[in-house]
């Protein structure tokens, strides 16, 4: 079988339901985000903006860590 998505196949067949469950979708700063949330951050996978100013962005680059603050997202 073969899959045409431009979705990461680790979150396609995760290797364990608990890295699954870590990944949510959230807010920073009017930007919807995917992030996996590690201990007290947020490593951002995935810009989800429609919005192409957001993608030049320096500080929402994938791979980079947020803080995690559960009330503020």
């Amino acid at each position: 079988m073969i899959l045409y998505t431009p979705i990461p196949k680790e979150l396609i067949f995760p290797a364990l339901q608990e890295e699954f469950q870590a990944v949510e979708t959230v807010t920073w700063q009017g930007i919807p985000l995917m992030v996996q949330k590690e201990e007290q951050q947020m490593r951002i996978l995935r810009v989800l903006s429609t919005n192409p100013n957001d993608y030049l962005n320096q500080q929402i680059v994938p791979g980079q860590y947020l803080p995690y603050h559960p009330k503020q997202y």
